[in-house]
This record gives C-alpha cells, structure tokens and sequence, in this order.
C-alpha cells in the first residue's frame, strides 16, 4: 500500500515539518504545493527528509477561487508523472494533523482497497445554501477593482447558470482520500472539457463541489464512501472551521477519523505533544 499525501499549504512550515515527522514511514511519500503567492524558500529545507518532495508548477490559491482546483489538478499530474504505483492520495493542508498512526492509516486503508472516501451531499436537494455557488456569477478567482459591483450587475440582468453536460450538482467537503486512478480521472474529464471549466471558473468555493460532482456522476459513484475522515469543528460558526486546541483534546482522542483540522502551532503546541503520545 502506497500513498501520497498531498499538502497544499502557505502557513508555518514547522507545522508542516512536524506533520510529516508524525506521518513517517517508508509506504508514505509526501508532495507539498506552496502557494505560488509566498515565497518557497521557508520549506526548501523540508527536502532534508526522505519521501519529500516539492511540487515544482505551483499555482496562485484564490481563497473559494477556481485557483484552488488548477493547483490540485497541477499536483496531481505532478504526482501521476513520477512513474510511482500509488494506491491513494490524501489530500490535506498545512493545518491539518493526524489522529492516527500510520500504521493505523495503512491498515485502514488495506482493508478498504477499492473504496473511495469523499464527503458529499446533493446540492439540489439537500445542501440547498451552496446552490447560488453554481447557478450565479462569481469573480471570486479574480482581483480587478470595481469586480463586485459587476458581479451584482451581470447577476442582475443575466439567467440563472446551469451546469454544462447535464451534470447534478453534488459538493461538501474539499479534502478527500482517493485512489490515483479517480483523482486523475477528475483531472481529466474537466480538463477534456473546456465549456466545463469555463463554468467553473465563474462560481464560488469550487474545491468544495468540483470533485463530488464529477465523481457522482461517474462510474466511480458506487465506490465512493461518504466519509473523508477529517475532524472539523464548524461550531465557531462562519465559513472557517475553529482552530483546535487543548479543549478539543478528548474529541479528538476518541473519534474514528483519521485527520482533523485546523492547528496552529503558536495557538496550542501542546495539544500536537499529546495526539503525538496517544
């Protein structure tokens, strides 16, 4: 069982380093994509460690910007092109940390081979709030001054979008532990599709729907587990998670999953001390 786990991160790359330290071990590789804004030297010492390596195109992350899915898309063809039989890749960023051991996660992850582990929920039926992300314009991968006034304007006098192909909208979650075979094949269907990504590129948070809709619409849809296996407290309210601390502890000692998010080295190091002693 190989995986690689793939990093998307532009915060403190000491907590970058202790994530991988925890996650050592000789079936794990690990590809960190730096946004393209900051510079790369703070993590070029992080090649120190075997198993790591740096994603060379990297991309310029949009927050709830299309930016975020080309730079996942150029990691994982960056990943696929090394030749190496991964099983899986697990997708993560620089704020996440494991709950478990990775001989843990590899059992795990044997014992389910075949699987695919990625939240998701019917935009149209269910997750009813994420729909104007699809069906209005959006110029959140953009930075021109006067871009929300336009939004307003073309949403004033334009119809509502509709997803080309006649794809249903499916979305939660944007982390996700896929085999490589279905990661490249998102990969490729949205790119073999220029329309497609045209759309995509005028909605908002498209990491959080460009996955599941692609995959539940799919043949892979009866292989995909609705669990990512990522602990995230959304009680903070608003649209980020609350960051963890020692309060968090017993939750997080007690759950199944396999990650949890997020972590912030300077707000509690002592919380990464005991999930590391459990």
């Amino acid at each position: 069982m190989k995986v690689a786990h793939l990093i998307l991160t532009y915060t403190n790359p000491k907590l970058t380093e202790r994530l991988i330290k925890r996650l050592s071990h000789p079936e794990f590789d690990f590809y960190i994509h730096v946004d393209k804004k900051f510079s790369i030297k703070p993590y070029l010492y992080l090649q120190q460690y075997p198993n790591v390596f740096l994603v060379h195109n990297r991309e310029d992350v949009r927050w709830a910007g299309y930016n975020t899915i080309k730079a996942t898309f150029k990691c994982i063809k960056e990943i696929a092109s090394t030749g190496i039989k991964y099983d899986y890749i697990n997708f993560i960023s620089g704020q996440d940390y494991p709950t478990k051991s990775p001989e843990y996660m590899l059992d795990f992850l044997t014992r389910n081979q075949g699987k695919e582990f990625i939240e998701f929920e019917s935009i149209q039926d269910d997750w009813l709030e994420a729909l104007p992300r699809i069906t209005r314009y959006h110029f959140a991968n953009f930075t021109f001054k006067g871009r929300y006034r336009l939004e307003r304007l073309i949403n004033i006098f334009t119809p509502k979008r509709k997803l080309p192909e006649d794809l249903k909208p499916y979305g939660k979650s944007m982390f996700w532990i896929l085999s490589i075979d279905c990661a490249k094949y998102v990969v490729d269907y949205v790119e073999s599709k220029p329309h497609l990504e045209r759309f995509f590129l005028f909605t908002w948070g498209s990491d959080e729907f460009v996955f599941q809709t692609v995959l539940m619409n799919s043949d892979y849809k009866d292989k995909l587990v609705n669990n990512d296996y990522r602990y995230i407290d959304w009680s903070a309210g608003g649209s980020h998670p609350k960051t963890l601390t020692i309060k968090d502890f017993a939750a997080l000692k007690n759950t199944d999953d396999l990650f949890a998010r997020k972590f912030s080295v300077d707000a509690d190091s002592k919380l990464l001390d005991m999930l590391d002693e459990l």
